[in-house]
């Protein structure tokens, strides 16, 4: 049975959301520097990714991301996998989270008043798969049909592996988000949807996110939440009041850690404003997230800040 967001939102009051993927088990020795990224692990060091999982479950993590992102069946067609082994791959990333869920919750969770940890399946966008940074830019040049196709599949993996949710996320471009949406429709899928942004009010095509969340929010009886992550953080507290002003879905929340990346050499640089994460998170708590973690660059150490932000902002605001 699956769990539901609005039960553990109503258990928890603000969701604790994970950290990334890639920087974790790029600090425990994985090189990722490949087109499957982050994926590339699901073949490699599977135990990595589920201590990864693990990690962020010990840290305060509510629901944890699917080591799917970059997971695509093209994707691993073009490294010489068969289909039946890259749609293996994608189901693996389900069962190592569900694994390490299991684990953790009869080891620790159970006993301790923490709400069941939801699985969000992983749905990045077209431009992941291209391996060029075109995640922060959108404008892909590919048809509707080749988007579906492209999409169709892994959703249906991860939906039927088991995952709680579909997390449709790092989005530059509304209208693939609603193609996904489509598909996420056409399965009965919940799901959820998340932005990338270029400020404080527009996702990278262009659009206005307020424009992108009224889209939204008619017509899509599956989409539980919608958001904002791999963006920096600066922006993200004027980018929940603008989805708040367009729709009266639950607002998730999960940016970079400040720095910036630089897809030709595929490196992070730059320094961070000085502001902590945790004081960050108590500012989006307070702008109104129901749902706040980290994406890129962040690891548990952010998200163990998070959630004692949630508990400082519960208790005093």
């Amino acid at each position: 049975m699956r769990a539901a967001l609005a039960d553990a939102l109503r258990e928890t009051g603000i969701l604790v959301i994970d950290g990334s993927m890639s920087t974790a088990l790029e600090a425990m020795g994985c090189n990722l520097n490949d087109r499957l990224w982050s994926a590339k692990a699901l073949v490699e060091t599977p135990d990595l990714v589920r201590r990864v999982h693990m990690d962020y479950f010990r840290a305060g993590a509510d629901c944890g991301i699917t080591d799917s992102y970059q997971a695509t069946i093209p994707g691993l067609l073009a490294k010489g996998y068969s289909e039946k082994e890259a749609e293996a791959l994608i189901t693996r990333s389900v069962e190592l989270f569900i694994d390490a869920r299991d684990t953790w919750w009869n080891a620790e969770g159970l006993g301790s008043g923490r709400v069941w940890p939801l699985c969000l399946g992983a749905v990045g966008p077209y431009g992941a798969y291209l391996a060029d940074g075109s995640e922060y830019r959108g404008n892909y040049g590919v048809s509707d049909d080749d988007l579906k196709d492209f999409h169709l599949r892994r959703m249906e993996l991860l939906w039927n592996a088991g995952a709680d949710l579909l997390l449709i996320e790092t989005q530059p471009s509304l209208h693939e988000a609603l193609l996904e949406a489509e598909i996420a429709e056409s399965l009965g899928a919940d799901y959820w949807i998340s932005f990338s942004c270029r400020d404080g009010s527009h996702i990278h095509e262009g659009d206005l996110i307020r424009d992108c969340a009224k889209t939204l929010a008619v017509g899509h009886p599956h989409l539980k939440m919608i958001g904002v992550n791999c963006t920096p953080p600066q922006f993200v507290e004027h980018l929940i009041l603008e989805l708040k002003m367009g729709c009266d879905l639950p607002v998730a929340v999960y940016p970079n850690s400040g720095e910036e990346y630089d897809p030709a050499t595929k490196t992070w640089h730059g320094n961070r404003d000085g502001i902590t994460f945790g004081d960050y998170a108590r500012r989006w708590m307070r702008a109104g997230a129901s749902a706040v973690g980290g994406c890129c660059r962040t690891v548990d150490n952010h998200i163990r800040e998070v959630a004692k932000a949630r508990t400082i902002y519960q208790k005093i605001g």
